[in-house]
């Protein structure tokens, strides 16, 4: 059985959580989150803290019991600190800028590529090279940042484009010269 599903999560002050089987709604500072939970997952809840549990011990539910204590903790987490993901740019000429709520990146293409962010996602630049992405789904927080580090993900042999904050980029060696 798994040992991250069997520890109860935690319901901090001010966060909300609606469960009308199957569907639960976590509710706090910063939004709402929404999950619905599989027909052998059921849910008990307490004042300040909730568990995970299965109907059947079988190997799939088990798998389960895991995977859905880590969501609800994420929609936890979430509504009450946001989650965010800081991308760096490398390169002469690659900026980025904010115009309203959408992100457009010059990249050394024709023309610059714009990234329009869904509602409960927000971007902000910090030194005109670090992009930051937050929002309070740790999910999609994860992909918009993926897709913004797609763009121009950083080349193996000088290391510009754009990269996650702590990522390493192994850098080949280039062709020697006769």
């Amino acid at each position: 059985m798994s040992r991250i599903g069997k520890q109860p999560i935690t319901i901090p002050k001010g966060v909300e959580v609606n469960y009308n089987k199957p569907n639960i709604e976590v509710s706090g500072k910063h939004g709402k989150l929404s999950l619905q939970l599989p027909p052998e997952v059921e849910l008990q809840i307490n004042e300040e803290q909730m568990s995970v549990e299965t109907v059947r011990k079988t190997r799939k539910t088990k798998g389960y019991l895991g995977l859905y204590r880590t969501l609800l903790d994420n929609m936890v987490v979430g509504v009450t600190d946001k989650f965010s993901k800081v991308l760096e740019i490398r390169g002469v000429g690659y900026r980025a800028q904010v115009q309203g709520k959408n992100l457009v990146l010059n990249m050394g293409y024709s023309h610059p590529v714009t990234i329009t962010p869904p509602n409960e996602i927000t971007f902000s630049i910090e030194e005109n090279t670090k992009i930051v992405v937050s929002g309070i789904d740790k999910n999609i927080v994860g992909q918009i940042a993926a897709k913004i580090r797609q763009v121009r993900p950083p080349e193996p042999y000088k290391g510009k484009g754009i990269r996650y904050k702590g990522e390493h980029v192994n850098i080949k060696v280039g062709k020697s010269g006769k």
